[in-house]
């Protein structure tokens, strides 16, 4: 069926004044084949209506809820202390591999992890006819300035030891001539910061203005800047935490084929050695770091958009593209690590409003931000090690596909027995949505 053409080109005006209600039947008016889609759509409807009311306050134009699973990887030990991590994801092997990886670890001493700095970054933008030398000349008498001035506005965040830690100036050249930028750092504590650094750096675009029509060091064209823009940034590379996991070979156990764990550690080693300098490989190793990162960055409630944006420009400091997790063998012994920017919050934003962002938090102990930062490392490098480990001993289609199994019986609307006998008959063959289906077709009557 052909998609429904509007007339006046598919303007409408006032969609967001209208109910719900109203929103989906102006939708399937105009747009969507499926003749169930009314129905789809209030099946994700929460009966509650408070608790609705505050997921349609998340966003705009809300006709229905998306859910994914919210899943409990248990089992990890993280700087001798236990945690049973929430992970809110679709992909099905996801929290398997961590709460495997978790188990692995656990016997072994468990994952060692420290919080090396907290500072986030904020730039502001301006265009002025004056020298560099000039503002560089100048400077610590604007950062004195706009820190007095601001003290208004930080005076919260300075109480709980954050606030403005420092401003810089910097020119950018290469974008155009007299084209410069105040580069503010921050620390937020248990904020991510995000409405705090933004806030601050509007108010000092003001504030800038007016100093240099003010003071007598500025003259002519020199008084007059023009802000551009007032923003932070999501890149922080010195908000980073490193986890580590160590285990001498004789402790590794016996891998695929009785392999030792000298045989598996070496292997290990090579493969992601591979993903520190072959950037096709880099990408899909950090993929599957951020499988599990993610899960718990969006559990939480915290931007996961910010935080994958960030540890993809982070993997490429150094100007290639790199995986995000190193390795070593020395003195027989495997250490595995990762060191990654993380930019958190365990209060205001959702975190404080979604119901199980409150409860995942709780269920993790209601952790500051820093020792988020760790649990949330800790689990990107465990889905790490359990991607590589699989890929380095059965392949990772054995592991993967036994869970996507499920999928297609899901998919196929298999019943119980259906699905017992499926799975049996699997064990060890290649799972394909074909072979899955000609197989219930010989067991079902017909």
């Amino acid at each position: 069926m052909q998609q429904k053409v509007l007339a006046s080109s598919g303007l409408i005006s006032g969609f967001s004044k209208k109910s719900k209600s109203e929103k989906i039947e102006w939708l399937l008016n105009n747009y969507g084949t499926n003749v169930q889609s009314k129905e789809i759509l209030e099946e994700f409807w929460v009966s509650n209506i408070d608790l609705q009311s505050t997921f349609d306050g998340f966003s705009e134009n809300t006709i229905s809820n998306f859910i994914i699973p919210f899943g409990i990887a248990p089992n990890f030990v993280i700087n001798d202390k236990s945690y049973a991590i929430p992970m809110a994801i679709e992909e099905s092997s996801v929290v398997a591999a961590a709460s495997s990886a978790a188990k692995y670890w656990m016997t072994r001493g468990g994952f060692k992890a420290q919080t090396i700095n907290t500072t986030k970054i904020g730039q502001l933008h301006f265009r002025w006819n004056g020298s560099f030398d000039l503002l560089k000349q100048n400077m610590p008498q604007i950062k004195e300035y706009i820190i007095r001035s601001l003290r208004g506005t930080t005076t919260n965040m300075d109480k709980r030891g954050g606030g403005i830690l420092n401003i810089e100036a910097k020119e950018l050249p290469a974008v155009d001539t007299n084209i410069y930028q105040l580069l503010f750092s921050f620390e937020t504590c248990d904020s991510m910061g995000a409405n705090f650094i933004n806030s601050v750096l509007e108010e000092s675009g003001h504030l800038l203005k007016s100093y240099f029509l003010a003071e007598n060091a500025f003259k002519g064209a020199e008084k007059e800047c023009e802000i551009i823009m007032a923003i932070l940034s999501n890149y922080t590379p010195d908000c980073t935490v490193k986890v580590e996991v160590s285990c001498p070979f004789d402790k590794l156990g016996k891998f695929e084929g009785e392999r030792d764990g000298q045989y598996f550690a070496e292997k290990f080693h090579t493969a992601v050695q591979i993903a520190k300098h072959d950037v096709y490989r880099a990408t899909t190793h950090n993929k599957g770091i951020f499988n599990g990162i993610d899960a718990v960055v969006l559990a939480t409630a915290n931007d996961f958009r910010a935080i994958e944006a960030s540890g993809h420009a982070y993997a490429s400091r150094d100007g290639q593209y790199r995986s995000l997790t190193d390795s070593s063998i020395e003195n027989k012994e495997l250490k595995f690590w990762i060191e990654v920017p993380l930019a958190l919050g365990t209060v205001g934003g959702l975190t404080n409003l979604h119901p199980l962002a409150k409860l995942s938090l709780d269920i993790l102990g209601n952790p500051s931000a820093n020792e988020l930062m760790q649990i949330i490392a800790t689990t990107g490098l465990a889905q790490n090690f359990g991607a590589v480990r699989s890929l380095v001993t059965t392949g990772i289609q054995k592991g993967h596909m036994k869970m996507h199994l499920m999928n297609i019986l899901q998919f196929l609307s298999a019943n119980d027995y259906q699905k017992e006998e499926t799975v049996k008959y699997f064990q060890d063959r290649i799972v394909s949505f074909t072979a899955v289906r000609q197989f219930l077709d010989s067991i079902t009557p017909s």
